[in-house]
């Protein structure tokens, strides 16, 4: 019998993301010459799935729940984007991430459109098998839309590589053979890559660095580093940054974290998380709040959990200098005009997280030729676009005389407007 249905509920949203997503893409698509048409296609998504499903818990019971693909262009090639779990999920936050994948591969010059999914699902939750059973339904009734040449899914918020080998196997088992390359951040041993897990957060040190170099001079040891979340993203960011010398002066998860003036230790810190499963209790600092870490006293500050972080309500008391998102839309249009007003620079979601895709084609690369690469070679490739699509941003910026979140739209934008026209419109 059924017992009980996760269906979509109004979520409780400092802002709406897609409708941010349109604001951006809006503010810069004015800079550029293309047809009202064609400025009108990129806007929307190309299709849409939505999908309600069955699992069976441990108890017998069987509980509904739904999930959304989305794929917003595939203008440049097969669509690209992670799978999230979450309470949080919405039609709307889907097909925001979507567009920011389709504009974030475009302006690092990867030959994917973008996409996302999710699912309306607390994964702490479910057992490790009714997280298996989930995972596979849901692969299998997206079944009709992915493949290696048409759409690729990858990890988000929520999961992880090992949700990503559950994807994989249901698809090769619905095919009747081995298919890697269906999604990328799988483990090592079924042809995931070396570097994929530390990408995005690695990324978002580096354009981090590649930010400060081009304001100054500066020693390591004086910045001063905030970063909200210590999931995949954050943490990995922290252990990079830590690594490099920065004083990593805060950090916070959904049920806050810990502040240390002078520094953190870090190592300690994620060997704290991997044994207790968040920050709570963490004695390596002082107590502190997500909502406090925003507007702490640092240099830099790194949001790296949810979108719709810094608002009009905060933005003001911000006293970082530099903000490197490492999160997808943690800025809103409101945020952003305060900040610029301010002077504080902020290095766009769609060129600082842009580590992850990255290696994640990488990844996919490898799958499809059967030839892998180690660590050094995938950090070096990794850096080497990282720090060109930070500099085209900069330079995009300085002749069209706007921020780099403009800069870095107008970009992608331009690029994929450009393949649109060069295509030519269906039939």
């Amino acid at each position: 019998m059924v017992v009980a249905y996760n269906a979509p509920q109004q979520q409780e949203h400092i802002s709406n993301p897609y409708e941010t997503a349109l604001a951006q893409f809006d503010r810069a698509v004015r800079y550029l010459n293309i047809p009202d048409g064609i400025a009108e296609f990129l806007k929307y998504p190309r299709r849409e799935f939505t999908v309600n499903f069955p699992v069976k818990r441990d108890d017998g019971k069987i509980e509904m729940f739904t999930g959304y693909r989305v794929h917003h262009s595939t203008v440049l090639g097969p669509s690209k984007g992670g799978i999230r779990y979450s309470t949080a999920v919405s039609l709307d936050e889907v097909r925001a991430l979507a567009m920011w994948m389709t504009w974030k591969c475009a302006l690092v010059n990867l030959p994917y459109g973008g996409a996302k999914g999710g699912v309306i699902v607390d994964p702490k939750s479910l057992s490790t098998r009714e997280l298996e059973s989930l995972t596979r339904r849901y692969a299998a009734e997206l079944i009709p839309l992915i493949s290696p040449h048409a759409d690729v899914p990858a990890p988000d918020m929520g999961t992880n590589a090992q949700v990503m080998a559950w994807i994989m196997d249901t698809y090769s088992m619905t095919v009747g053979y081995s298919v890697p390359a269906i999604v990328t951040g799988k483990p090592l041993n079924i042809g995931g890559s070396q570097g994929r897990t530390e990408a995005t957060g690695r990324g978002v040190i580096t354009c981090m660095v590649e930010a400060l170099n081009e304001r100054g001079n500066f020693d390591a040891n004086d910045i001063r580093v905030a970063i909200q979340g210590f999931g995949n993203v954050g943490s990995h960011a922290a252990s990079y940054a830590h690594s490099l010398g920065f004083k990593v002066v805060a950090v916070t998860d959904i049920n806050g974290g810990v502040y240390d003036p002078n520094g953190l230790d870090i190592p300690a810190v994620r060997a704290y998380v991997a044994e207790h499963g968040s920050l709570d209790g963490c004695p390596y600092g002082d107590r502190i709040t997500n909502n406090e870490l925003i507007t702490i006293e640092c240099d830099v500050l790194a949001p790296c959990a949810m979108e719709g972080q810094i608002t009009d309500k905060n933005a003001s008391r911000i006293q970082a200098r530099l903000i490197v998102e490492g999160a997808n839309g943690p800025t809103t249009p409101e945020a952003d005009d305060i900040l610029n007003s301010r002077g504080i620079t902020v290095v766009p979601d769609i060129l600082a997280n842009a580590g992850g895709v990255i290696v994640s084609y990488f990844e996919w690369v490898q799958d499809l030729q059967a030839f892998f690469w180690d660590e050094e070679e995938v950090y070096r490739q990794l850096k080497r676009a990282m720090v060109r699509s930070y500099y085209g941003t900069e330079r995009a910026a300085e002749e069209y005389g706007v921020d780099l979140r403009t800069a870095a739209q107008i970009q992608a934008i331009k690029r994929v407007a450009d393949a649109v026209i060069t295509r030519g419109i269906y039939p």
